[in-house]
C-alpha cells in the first residue's frame, strides 16, 4: 500500500530520472578552452604546434601544469564496491555518483574532473590501474570503496604516486567531524586530551575521524570503538583489521550501552536508530552526538533534545543545523592542493582545514556572509558548530591554508609567493560559481510569511512548481484556476499534491470574495478608467488582476504571473492595482534579468519595461537592480553601456549614460559604477585601464545597464542563447509588494527560481518594516 511518503519518493525518483537523462544524458560534458576558428587555430593545438609543448615538458615534467590542464583536473576513482546508500552496486552503477562529484567540484571549486569508473575489486587491481593514471591527473579523489580495502588502496598509492591522493569517504568526514568536535569542546569547556569519545560504527570514515581526532590531541586511551559485532575487545576476531587495532580495549565490554556512560563525544557512522534515547542519560554533561548515519540518522535530533536538552547535535541532513556535509571541504582541499602543486594532502593540510572551517563558524559574519546564510545571521552556538555547506567564505579560508601547510612542509612543488593576490583570486572565482540562487533559496525557506498566488493556476509548470515549492518549503501556493481543470491535469500529470489539502486557490468563475475584488478595484482604478462594469468584467476573466487584488489585500505575500499573454498587458494591471512603491513613479518601473552560465552570472537591465528611459530613470533602476543585487550575496559592480567609451562619441545616448554615471556618483557614491562605456570595457578591467585608467568601476562588471529597452532585450536573449545560459526572471523591479510577471517561455524550474525570488524580496520587506516601526 503506497504511503505519502512512498509516493513522494517516487515522485522524487522519477523527477531525478528525467533531469539525469534530458536535455543531454549524464551531468558532464567536455569543451574546448582555446580558440578553434581558422587554420593557424588548429596548426597551434595539433600538429606541428603541439610539438613545442611536448618536448617542453619532456625536458621540465613540472612545466605541464603551464602548458595543459593536469594542474586543475582530479580524477575522481570508483569501483562502485561501497556506494553510499547502495552498497555494492559496482563500476557501471557507481557512474551516476562519481559524474555528481565531478560536477561538485567544478561548482564549488572550479576544477575539472574525469570520472573514472574500474571494474577492479582486487587491491592490487585497482592500484595498479590507479597508479597509471598519473601523467594524466593532479590529483585522485578515492569514491565509495568499501572497508577495509580503501586504507590499503589509499596507503598503497600515496606510497607510489607524487600527487594528491584523497579517500574523501574517510578524510572529508573527519576534517567536519574534527571541526565540529574542536568548537563543541570549546563550548562545554571541555580538553580534547580528557574527553571519552564513542563510537558506533568501525568502517572508513568513522576509523579516519578517530585517526584525525588523535592527530589533534585525543588520547587513545579514551576512545571506544564499536559496530554491528559490538565492541571491538582484545580477542574478538568477527571483522577485525589491522586499523582497528590500535582501539582494541582489553575489557570485558560488549555492548554500546556498556560503554557510553560518561561519554562526551558520540561519533555514529552506523545505522538508524542505533543510540536509543535513555543511552543519552548515561553520557556527560554538555555531550556532543554525531548521528551521521544517512538518511536516518542514529537518533532523530527531537529525540536527542528531548532526552538531553544540553547535547549539541549533527546530523548528515541538510533539514537539522550542523549538517556534516563533505561537500563543505574536499573541493576547496584539492583547491589549494592543486594551487600550489602539492605532491600529497598530508596531516597538517588536513588539520589545517579543520582549523580553518572551525575558525569559521566562530567569525562574526560579515555583510556578503550574511546574506548568503539568508535570514537570522547564525551566530557560533550549539546550533551552529559548522558553517553551511553554502558559506561563500569556505575556498576563501580552506584553500589558502591547506596551500600554506603544503608549502610549509615541503609538498609543494609550486610554492604561492602572495598569498593575499592568490586570496583576491579565488574571491573572483566565489562570485561566478553558479551557486547564485542558494541564499535566496534559503531566505525562502526561513521566511515566515511564504503565501505566493499563482494567476496562471492551470498551466502545467504551473502545477509541478507548486508540488516542488511545497516538497521544499519554499511557499505556500495559492493557485487561480477551475477547480476541476487543476483537479483533471494534477492527475493526467500523475503530481500527488491536491487541491483543499495542499494548497489554496480561487475559482475565477465563482469565489465569494468576487464582489470584495470588484470594489476594491473599482477604488484602485476608478480615476484612471476603470468602470464599474469594466471591473467586474476583468475579476471575472483576468486572472493576473485576481492575483494582484489578492496581494493587494493582504491574502498573499507575493504574485507570480505571465506564463500566458503580452508581458506589457500583466504588466498594466500590476501597476494599475499594486502599483510602484511611494517614492517611485509610474514611469520608473523596470526589469532585472540574471544569466547563469558556465561563465558566471551576469545581470542586465532594463530588459522589459521602459522603451527609451531618461538619464534619471536609468539611475533610478541601477540602483534598484544594485538593492536586488545585494540580496544573492554579490555586490553589484554597474557599468553603464553605450556605444560610446568613456567620451569617444558624443550622441544624444551617449550623453544620456554619461548623465546618468553623474547622478549615480552624486546619489549612491558607494555603489561601483561607470559609464558611458563599451561592453567590453565593462568585462575586462585590463581593456578599460587602456581606455580610461581612472574609472570607478573595478574588476569585471556584473550589471550592465543599458541606454534603451531594444538594446538590453536584444543583448539578453543573444547572450541566453550563446551561452546556453539559465535566464532568471524577468524581475520586477520598484514595486510596492513583490510581483514579478514571467514569460511564455518560462520552464517549471524557472517557475520555482522566481517564487523563492518574491518570497526572499516579502520576507525582506517585512524585515525592513519591523525595522521601521520598532
Amino acid at each position: 500500500m503506497n504511503t505519502p511518503e512512498t509516493d513522494k519518493k517516487a515522485d522524487f525518483d522519477e523527477a531525478a530520472l528525467f533531469f539525469h537523462k534530458y536535455p543531454t544524458p549524464g551531468k558532464l560534458e567536455i569543451q574546448a578552452t582555446k580558440p578553434l576558428g581558422n587554420q593557424r587555430d588548429l596548426a597551434l593545438a595539433y600538429s606541428p604546434g603541439v610539438a613545442a609543448p611536448c618536448l617542453a615538458i619532456r625536458d621540465d615534467p613540472d612545466t605541464a601544469a603551464d602548458y595543459t590542464a593536469r594542474a586543475n583536473l582530479v580524477g575522481v576513482v570508483s569501483n562502485g564496491s561501497a556506494v553510499l546508500g547502495l552498497g555494492n552496486i559496482g563500476p557501471l552503477a557507481s557512474k551516476p555518483v562519481m559524474e555528481g562529484k565531478a560536477v561538485l567540484f567544478k561548482k564549488f571549486a572550479g576544477i575539472d574532473v574525469f570520472d573514472i569508473e574500474i571494474d577492479a575489486p582486487e587491491i592490487h587491481r585497482m592500484v595498479e590501474t590507479v597508479a597509471a593514471l598519473e601523467p594524466t591527473f593532479g590529483g585522485i579523489n578515492l569514491e565509495d570503496i568499501k572497508a577495509p580495502e580503501c586504507f590499503e588502496v589509499e596507503e598503497q598509492l600515496k606510497a607510489r604516486m607524487g600527487i594528491p591522493v584523497f579517500h574523501d569517504d574517510q578524510h572529508g568526514t573527519a576534517i567536519i567531524v574534527a571541526a565540529a568536535v574542536l568548537n563543541a569542546l570549546e563550548l562545554a569547556g571541555k580538553d580534547i586530551s580528557k574527553v571519552k569519545i564513542v563510537t558506533s560504527g568501525a568502517g572508513a570514515a568513522a576509523l579516519a575521524c578517530l585517526n584525525l581526532l588523535v592527530s589533534l590531541g585525543a588520547e587513545i586511551g579514551n576512545i571506544w570503538v564499536t559496530d554491528r559485532f559490538g565492541v571491538a575487545y582484545k580477542g574478538r576476531v568477527d571483522e577485525m583489521d589491522r586499523w582497528k587495532d590500535p582501539y582494541v580495549k582489553d575489557t570485558e565490554a560488549r555492548t554500546l550501552a556498556d560503554v557510553i556512560g560518561g561519554a562526551d563525544v558520540f561519533l555514529g557512522l552506523s545505522a538508524a536508530g542505533v543510540l536509543k534515547p535513555d543511552l543519552l542519560h548515561l553520557m556527560a554533561d554538555k555531550p556532543l552526538i554525531l548521528a551521521l548515519a544517512n538518511p536516518n540518522p542514529e537518533i532523530m535530533p527531537e529525540a536527542a533534545r528531548a532526552a538531553r536538552p544540553d547535547a549539541m547535535i549533527c546530523t548528515g541532513r541538510s533539514d537539522f543545523p550542523n549538517q556534516v556535509n563533505n561537500v563543505l571541504c574536499f573541493p576547496y582541499i584539492f583547491r589549494g592542493a592543486l594551487d600550489c602543486g602539492a605532491r600529497a594532502i598530508n596531516e597538517d593540510m588536513k588539520m589545517a582545514a579543520v582549523r580553518a572551517i572551525a575558525a569559521l563558524a566562530r567569525e562574526e559574519p560579515s555583510d556578503v556572509a550574511a546574506r548568503a546564510y539568508s535570514g537570522e545571521t547564525p551566530i557560533f552556538g550549539p546550533d551552529f558548530l559548522i558553517p553551511s555547506p553554502f558559506d561563500p567564505r569556505l575556498i576563501l579560508r580552506i584553500a589558502p591554508a591547506v596551500a600554506k601547510a603544503a608549502c610549509e612542509t615541503g609538498v609543494a612543488n609550486r610554492p604561492i609567493a602572495d598569498m593575499a593576490a592568490y586570496v583576491e583570486k579565488l574571491t573572483r572565482f566565489v562570485f561566478r560559481s553558479g551557486l547564485i540562487m542558494k541564499p535566496i533559496f534559503s531566505t525562502a525557506k526561513a521566511a515566515s510569511a511564504k503565501r505566493v498566488v499563482y494567476a496562471d493556476g492551470e498551466d502545467e509548470r504551473v502545477l509541478r512548481a507548486a508540488q516542488v515549492v511545497l516538497e521544499e518549503g519554499i511557499a505556500q501556493p495559492i493557485l487561480i484556476g477551475r477547480p476541476q481543470v487543476i483537479d483533471a491535469r494534477l492527475e493526467r500529470y500523475g503530481l500527488r499534491i491536491r487541491r483543499g489539502t495542499d494548497f489554496d486557490f480561487i475559482n475565477p468563475e465563482d469565489d465569494p470574495r468576487y464582489r470584495v475584488y470588484v470594489d476594491l478595484l473599482i477604488e484602485l482604478g476608478g480615476r484612471r478608467g476603470v468602470t464599474p462594469e469594466a471591473a467586474r468584467n476583468m475579476v471575472r476573466t483576468d486572472n493576473t488582476v485576481i492575483a494582484a487584488l489578492a496581494v493587494k489585500r493582504g491574502e498573499a505575500e507575493a504574485m507570480i504571473c505571465g506564463l500566458e499573454g503580452r508581458f506589457a498587458r500583466h504588466l498594466r494591471q500590476v501597476n494599475l492595482i499594486i502599483g510602484p512603491r511611494p517614492h517611485i513613479t509610474d514611469h520608473d518601473l523596470s526589469t532585472l534579468s540574471m544569466l547563469i552560465s558556465q561563465r558566471g552570472v551576469l545581470f542586465l537591465t532594463d530588459t522589459y519595461v521602459t522603451i527609451d528611459p531618461s538619464a534619471e530613470e536609468i539611475a533610478e533602476m541601477t540602483i534598484l537592480a544594485a538593492e536586488e543585487i545585494r540580496r544573492f550575496g554579490i555586490e553589484p559592480k554597474a557599468a553603464l553601456l553605450s556605444y560610446s567609451d568613456f567620451g569617444s562619441r558624443d550622441a544624444e545616448s551617449a550623453q544620456k549614460m554619461r548623465k546618468a554615471a553623474q547622478i549615480l556618483a552624486s546619489r549612491v557614491p558607494d555603489l561601483e559604477c561607470d559609464g558611458e562605456m563599451h561592453a567590453d570595457s565593462a568585462l575586462s578591467e585590463a581593456l578599460r585601464q587602456r581606455v580610461y585608467p581612472h574609472s570607478r568601476l573595478t574588476g569585471e562588471a556584473n550589471l550592465l545597464v543599458f541606454p534603451s529597452l531594444d538594446a538590453a532585450n536584444i543583448t539578453l536573449t543573444a547572450l541566453r542563447t550563446m551561452l546556453d545560459a539559465l535566464h532568471v526572471g524577468p524581475i520586477l523591479l520598484g514595486t510596492d509588494k513583490p510581483a514579478h510577471i514571467l514569460t511564455p517561455s518560462v520552464t517549471s524550474r524557472g517557475v520555482v527560481n522566481m517564487t523563492a525570488l518574491a518570497v526572499a524580496e516579502a520576507a525582506h520587506k517585512a524585515q525592513a518594516t519591523l525595522i521601521e516601526t520598532a
